[in-house]
């Protein structure tokens, strides 16, 4: 058989090596997942509100929205701890179709406010004062970004300790001593959209007078934080 050259033979001999060590980096590897979740309590209360109202001058329009909603913001900064937030505002024209003609009846524009607070009774309050001026569009409930920090860092604690416990208890189960962290990926359940009021509930309290402060049950949203990677059994 033909001699390979020196630098020839040192590159097999590299090249065998790196092979084993592959070999052995991917020897008795198990794949794992772990995760820890807990119902967290629904701490912030977003209400949007709107005024729709048609007039056949588009500027006296435009004004007259303008004046409920500088109004209603008005009333709104009154109260501490709620964040205000101009919402979308639209126009479009309203046509006659009568006679097969098409002729432009008047304009009708919309515009919407946002509300939002910790302080569920007092935005419930507000919003009932409110309502004698704007109508109701939607309300709904979330997490606090304070509060989803500290939850889901005490949620990777654990989904790591849980991780680590069942890695252990996969390697004694095979026949190991021990076992070794090849990689590991945290992740979390994503965040989990705002619960709207049911539509129920939102009626009545578009009827209770300016006095009166509904009862508010905001309800709790799940969050989750996974632990998920390969182990080599030692």
């Amino acid at each position: 058989m033909r001699a390979l050259p020196p630098l020839a033979s040192a590159l097999a001999i590299s090249l065998i090596a790196t092979s084993v060590v592959a070999d052995e980096l991917h020897y008795n590897q198990i794949s794992l997942r772990a995760e820890a979740s807990r119902d967290i309590p629904a701490d912030l209360m977003q209400v949007t509100l709107y005024t729709e109202q048609q007039d056949k001058d588009p500027a006296k329009l435009a004004q007259q929205i303008t004046e409920a909603l500088n109004a209603a913001i008005k009333t709104a900064r009154a109260v501490d701890g709620v964040e205000i937030t101009l919402g979308s505002r639209s126009s479009y024209p309203v046509y006659d179709h009568k006679n097969n003609s098409r002729t432009l009846q008047a304009w009708r524009e919309r515009a919407e406010v946002q509300l939002e607070s910790q302080n569920f009774a007092a935005l419930s309050q507000l919003t009932g004062k409110l309502l004698g001026q704007l109508q109701m569009g939607s309300m709904s409930f979330s997490i606090s970004e304070a509060s989803r920090q500290t939850n889901e860092q005490e949620l990777l604690d654990e989904a790591i300790k849980a991780f680590q416990q069942r890695a252990q208890q996969v390697a004694k189960s095979l026949g190991g001593q021990d076992y070794k962290l090849v990689h590991l990926n945290l992740g979390g359940s994503g965040y989990p959209p705002p619960m709207p009021m049911h539509r129920g509930k939102m009626a009545m309290m578009a009827m209770d007078s300016a006095e009166a402060t509904p009862e508010i049950e905001a309800g709790k949203q799940r969050v989750s934080v996974s632990a998920e990677g390969t182990i080599q059994v030692q």
